[in-house]
C-alpha cells in the first residue's frame, strides 16, 4: 500500500469508517460504501439501507459513471383502486413553525440503498464485503456518539419515530431520542451486517424476513409489494456534464433534477468573465434554472447526507443518500428504517402517487465531480433537500474562482426559496442590499443545517490532497496516510 487518501462525510465516525476500509486495502468505492453502512448508525435520521441514493465514481483516465439506486414508486401487482395514498400525518415542531409530514406505511417507496451498495461493491469494489461492512457492524454494536446535528434531526423526527413500537424501541429511550453526546446503538443492524458479510445477497428479496415486512405493509395500507422488490433495478446512467469558466462539472442526470438545475444555472452564469458571480446573478440563475426544470420547492428539512472519497490511486467516489424524513417503519429483525419518499411533497410535483408503480422518483441529490482549470479534481456533494442546488452551485462557483477547498465550503450561503432570499448570518450587508432589489430578504440570526452540508475532497495536480466536511452539519474531513 502507501500514498494518501482523502475522505469527507457528514460525521466524524462516518469518516473513520471510510478510513478503516481504505487502510484495509479498499478503494474509493469500498470506502464510500463503508461510510454509507456506518452513516446509518452515526447519522440515523438522515440515511438508511431502506432509503435511496446515487454513487458517482471515476477511475483515472476513464469516464465517470453514475449508479442510480434511488427509490421507485410502489404498487406492482395491486389494483389501481388500491394505489391511493394512505399516509399517517405527523406534525413536526421546528423552532419557529410547525409542519405536517407524511409518514407511516403508505409513505414507503421501493428502497434502493441496499441493492445499490451491493451492486456498487460487486461492480466497482475491491475488498471482500465482510471487510467493507466491518466498521459499520462494530459501530452499530458499540454505538455511535451523536453529534449536535444528528441529535437535532432525531428530535425533529420524534413524532415519526414513535409511530410504531419497533421504531420507538430503537430510537426513543425513555420516551425521548438520544441527545448530543449520547450513544445510539443498533444491535439488530449489527446482526444484519454480519449476515450481509457472510452470505451472498443481491438485495432485499434475499432476506427471509422481508416477507413479514410486506405482510405488515398490506395490513396497514402500505403499497410496497414483493413484485416491487423483485423488479427493482440499480441503473447505470451517463452523467450530466457542463463546462463553466474553464472547469467541467460532472453530475447526476435526469430523471433527478438537482444536477440539471446546477448545470443550467452554471450555463447562465458562464459569461466569459473571471471571479465570483454577483449574489444577484447567482440567485437569478438558480431561480430561472429551477423554473426551467419545473422543480418544486419545499420548506421542510429532509434527511440527506453525502460522502466524498479520493483514494491513493486517484479513483474518486461521490455518494449521496437519503431516507427522506423517515417513515417510522422498520424491516423486521434488521434495525433498518424504511423511507417516506412517497410522502415527500417536493418529490411529487404532480401529486402524491401520481407515478405508476416502478417509476423512478426524481430527486434533488447531485453527487458531482469538478475538474478545475488548474488540473485539480474535486469530489463534491451536499445534503439539504432543495438547498442542495444552492449549496452546490455556490461552492462550485467559489472553487472555480480560485478559493481553497475549506474556504469554498465554509463561505456564507444564500438560498432563494422561491419568494425570499435566505441569508446566512455572515453574508455581507452589501449583498443584503443587492438582493433586496430582487425581493424579500431574511437574514438568519444563527447558523443552521438548513443551508446544506457540502462534503468535498480535492486532489491537486501534484498529488496533494484536501478534505473538508461542512461545519453546518458537523461534517468532518481527513487526509490519511496509507
Amino acid at each position: 500500500m502507501g500514498g494518501q487518501a482523502a475522505v469527507a462525510a457528514g460525521d466524524r465516525q462516518t469518516v473513520e469508517a471510510a478510513t478503516a476500509v481504505l487502510r484495509a486495502g479498499g478503494n474509493a468505492v469500498d470506502a464510500a460504501l463503508g461510510a454509507g453502512f456506518t452513516a446509518a448508525v452515526a447519522e440515523p435520521g438522515l440515511t438508511s439501507l431502506g432509503g435511496g441514493g446515487f454513487l458517482l465514481s471515476r477511475m483515472p483516465g476513464e469516464r465517470a459513471r453514475i449508479l442510480d439506486f434511488f427509490v421507485d414508486a410502489p404498487g406492482h401487482g395491486l389494483p389501481a383502486t388500491e394505489l391511493a395514498p394512505h399516509f399517517t400525518p405527523v406534525t413536526v415542531v421546528f423552532s419557529d413553525a410547525e409542519q405536517v409530514f407524511h409518514a407511516g406505511y403508505g409513505s414507503v417507496a421501493v428502497p434502493g440503498v441496499l441493492n445499490g451498495y451491493l451492486a456498487a461493491h460487486q461492480r466497482l469494489g475491491r475488498l471482500p464485503l465482510a471487510d467493507v461492512v466491518a466498521p459499520a457492524k462494530d459501530r452499530a454494536r458499540r454505538g455511535a456518539v451523536l453529534s449536535p446535528t444528528q441529535a437535532e434531526v432525531l428530535s425533529l423526527l420524534q413524532a415519526i419515530l414513535a409511530l410504531t413500537p419497533e421504531a420507538a424501541d430503537l430510537y426513543l429511550s425513555e420516551g425521548r431520542p438520544p441527545q448530543a453526546g449520547e450513544v445510539f446503538a443498533n444491535p439488530q443492524y449489527a446482526d444484519f451486517l454480519e449476515l450481509l458479510g457472510t452470505e451472498s445477497m443481491s438485495g432485499w428479496t434475499d432476506l427471509a424476513s422481508v416477507g413479514d415486512a410486506i405482510a405488515d405493509m398490506r395490513t396497514h395500507d402500505g403499497l410496497l409489494t414483493h413484485d416491487d422488490l423483485r423488479q427493482y433495478e440499480v441503473i447505470d446512467r451517463l452523467p450530466h456534464v457542463v463546462s463553466y469558466r474553464g472547469a467541467q462539472l460532472t453530475t447526476n442526470p435526469p430523471p433527478s433534477f438537482g444536477g440539471s438545475i446546477v448545470c443550467s444555472a452554471l450555463t447562465r452564469l458562464d459569461d466569459g468573465r473571471g471571479g465570483l458571480p454577483s449574489a444577484r446573478a447567482l440567485v437569478e440563475a438558480l431561480h430561472d434554472a429551477t423554473l426551467a426544470q419545473k422543480a418544486r420547492t419545499a420548506a421542510s428539512v429532509k434527511g440527506t447526507t453525502h460522502v466524498s472519497v479520493i483514494d491513493s490511486d486517484g479513483m474518486v467516489a461521490s455518494m449521496t443518500t437519503s431516507n427522506g424524513s423517515c417513515s417510522g417503519v422498520l424491516v423486521p429483525g434488521t434495525g433498518v428504517q424504511l423511507n417516506n419518499m412517497m410522502g415527500e411533497s417536493d418529490l411529487h410535483p404532480e401529486g402524491f402517487h401520481d407515478a405508476h408503480p416502478g417509476t423512478r422518483v426524481a430527486s434533488m441529490m447531485a453527487p458531482s465531480l469538478l475538474d478545475l482549470p488548474d488540473g485539480s479534481t474535486v469530489a463534491i456533494g451536499s445534503g439539504g433537500s432543495e438547498r442542495i442546488r444552492s449549496a452546490l452551485l455556490q461552492t462550485v462557483a467559489h472553487l472555480v474562482a480560485g478559493r481553497p477547498l475549506a474556504e469554498a465550503v465554509a463561505a456564507p450561503r444564500i438560498h432563494f426559496d422561491g419568494t425570499t432570499s435566505q441569508l446566512e448570518p455572515d453574508v455581507s450587508p452589501e449583498i443584503e442590499v443587492e438582493l433586496a432589489s430582487v425581493g424579500p430578504v431574511n437574514r438568519w440570526s444563527r447558523g443552521s443545517m438548513y443551508f446544506g452540508g457540502v462534503n468535498a475532497v480535492r486532489r491537486h495536480p501534484d498529488g496533494r490532497l484536501e478534505a473538508s466536511g461542512d461545519a453546518r452539519r458537523h461534517g468532518a474531513g481527513a487526509v490519511i496516510d496509507l
